[in-house]
């Protein structure tokens, strides 16, 4: 393919953007190559600066669960667009949006939307220490929580591809407050509760770890984990930025059978336009102002477009009973065939998969945490990836990154993308 005017973009970008774009990832350094710019989507497909068509596999880091430009959706949003941009105060569409998504999450009794899922993290740290009276928390190693300080340390999505584990202009205090655990290492989560008696505020993590690529918890390790919290009054969050209601409506809470204190959403509740939210019990709930003294504001918070949009979103899944049936059939059908390829070719790689996410990690070894994510083979992953972008396919320009399936992606789209892996795997 031909990527010429992609690369001139890029080369005036860096002029004027921090490493020529907004956020790491896209500049896929980690795949050796310089970055596709995109001039539009529909449906399955992105379409780049030099007019290559490519079904796509980053949905946008998952909210493109309908696929792009979904008729209904910019139906909609077309009609909220024409009403204003942005009023500084309250709609009755935000109630509704918070009313569809109480009825599908149980843990959830009040809810208050944000601009992003950054932000959201940021406030539901914040709320559980007010709430606690403590200030250490617990994340796990490759976990992302967005950019805020404290769950920028050993994180994952675009700090793992970069190998920063731990960003700079992160204050000592700030690091001492954040206590890191394997994903799936009960034993030394309670280690943790024993070593800092009366100091935890809260465990937060990714119910389904997606930020590392995906890696899926472990027989009772969410049960478990659970009811450590509870032993030591330490609330438990789930960041179901990526899961929430790409899993299942009622996200992986709903899967796993396990009630969090709180949940931080995004991505699907915005239709892919910017949201994120953080939900929970209404004891904790309303100690966020103006009911309580723990400060949360935010001009675009409750955005007429991204609220619309979402609701949009979220009643054609629930209007379908079906939706995630089918969605996960198609991941199946398409990850099953994968795995048929690598056993053929012999190549050292495993998939991991749940509903309609999944990663191929280039190691003999199945991917439990992020000491095993750290000893993939990447290079191989980035030979992989450029005989993909060639054919057409466009996968996460990084190993470390979640791949996604859309109501949009056909059949035939599956059994493309299965024809260029068994091309790019006898290549490998």
């Amino acid at each position: 393919m031909n990527y010429n005017n992609s690369k001139k973009i890029y080369k005036n970008a860096i002029n004027h953007i921090p490493g020529g774009v907004n956020s790491p990832v896209r500049a896929f350094k980690s795949v050796g190559t310089s970055p596709v710019f995109i001039t539009g989507s529909e449906g399955s497909k992105l379409y780049d600066e030099d007019n290559n068509e490519y079904i796509d596999y980053i949905g946008s880091w998952g909210p493109m669960i309908l696929g792009h430009n979904h008729k209904e959706v910019i139906k909609e949003v077309s009609k909220a667009i024409k009403k204003g941009s942005s009023f500084g105060l309250p709609t009755a569409d935000e109630v509704k949006l918070a009313e569809i998504i109480k009825e599908c999450i149980p843990s959830i009794d009040k809810i208050r939307l944000t601009t992003s899922g950054t932000e959201a993290a940021m406030a539901a740290v914040r709320l559980a220490r007010a709430y606690t009276k403590k200030n250490k928390i617990i994340k796990f190693n490759g976990c992302y929580h967005g950019h805020s300080d404290s769950m920028l340390v050993k994180a994952g999505s675009g700090a793992l591809t970069y190998k920063t584990l731990d960003s700079n202009g992160i204050t000592e205090g700030v690091v001492n407050d954040t206590l890191t655990v394997e994903y799936n290492d009960i034993k030394e989560v309670e280690k943790l509760f024993s070593k800092n008696k009366n100091k935890i505020a809260a465990v937060i993590i990714e119910p389904v770890a997606a930020n590392m690529g995906i890696v899926l918890p472990e027989n009772n390790f969410l049960k478990d984990l659970r009811m450590i919290t509870k032993k030591h009054k330490a609330l438990l969050i789930f960041d179901e930025v990526i899961t929430g209601f790409r899993i299942g409506l009622d996200g992986a809470q709903g899967l796993y059978n396990i009630t969090p204190d709180l949940t931080i959403l995004g991505k699907i509740i915005g239709g892919g336009y910017p949201i994120g939210a953080f939900g929970g019990r209404k004891d904790i709930m309303d100690m966020i102002a103006p009911q309580g003294a723990v400060y949360h504001a935010g001009t675009l918070s409750g955005n007429i477009v991204s609220v619309t949009a979402g609701l949009t979103t979220l009643s054609i899944i629930k209007s379908d009973k079906s939706f995630y049936k089918k969605l996960e059939e198609k991941t199946v059908y398409l990850t099953d065939e994968i795995k048929k390829i690598i056993h053929e070719n012999i190549i050292k790689a495993s998939v991991n998969n749940i509903a309609s996410l999944f990663t191929i990690f280039f190691a003999d070894k199945k991917i439990n945490n992020l000491n095993d994510a750290m000893s993939i083979d990447t290079k191989t992953y980035t030979k992989y990836f450029i005989a993909m972008l060639d054919n057409g396919i466009m996968l996460p320009p990084s190993q470390f990154e979640a791949n996604f399936v859309s109501h949009a992606h056909s059949k035939n789209d599956l059994d493309k993308t299965i024809n260029s892996i068994k091309k790019a795997f006898g290549k490998l």
